[in-house]
């Protein structure tokens, strides 16, 4: 009896130890390894592509309680097609009004895992001063010791498709299709 109750205690305090270690880390976005960017068909036959240049945020992740929390600010004014005229419109009231929105948002807590691995990040996108839910997908995820740093960097490319109507981004529909595809490529360093 008394070896049973020693080692139940043992393996409480083996358990407290892991969960006294099992806290979330902070990772701060790397604007030079972070992309955001949208596909959206043009009048139903070419697919139009474009990226904003500006971006920040963290990232909160606990690997052990597979739980996290994201924040990721885009400045709209910082789109960039390539081309100077559709910049223009993309960032007039048509689209973005990026005189009165200056910035877009996504707040992720909801982290889906496969192992190790995260698979997906439910959570808000804010645009236009609207809120809607959104489910960021991952196509590719992964952390690495980065040898200049010497600091762990996790990161991925992540997905999802919106309707740009919901938040209030109507125009040309249905003429110019509603649907935006966003690709997020994201990778943050260990603070």
């Amino acid at each position: 009896m008394k070896t049973l109750s020693l080692t139940l205690l043992a393996a409480t305090a083996a358990l407290a130890a892991a969960a006294v270690r099992a806290e979330p880390a902070t990772y701060a976005i790397d604007p030079t390894h972070t992309f955001v960017t949208f596909e959206a068909k043009h009048f139903g036959t070419s697919t139009n592509r474009g990226r904003f240049d500006k971006k920040s945020g963290s990232i909160s992740l606990d690997k052990a309680a597979k739980t996290g929390k994201v924040d990721i600010t885009i400045e709209t004014g910082s789109i960039s097609t390539g081309t100077g005229p559709f910049d223009g419109h993309l960032k007039s009231k048509d689209f973005f009004n990026v005189e009165a929105f200056p910035t877009a948002t996504f707040t992720g807590d909801k982290f889906t895992f496969d192992g190790d691995k995260v698979t997906s990040v439910a959570g808000t996108l804010t645009l236009l001063g609207k809120s809607q839910p959104a489910v960021l997908t991952a196509t590719s995820y992964g952390c690495y010791e980065n040898p200049r740093l010497k600091r762990e960097v996790c990161g991925g490319d992540f997905e999802t498709t919106i309707q740009r109507s919901t938040f209030g981004m109507s125009y040309g529909v249905p003429a110019l299709p509603d649907n935006v595809k966003l690709v997020i490529q994201v990778e943050a360093i260990k603070q």
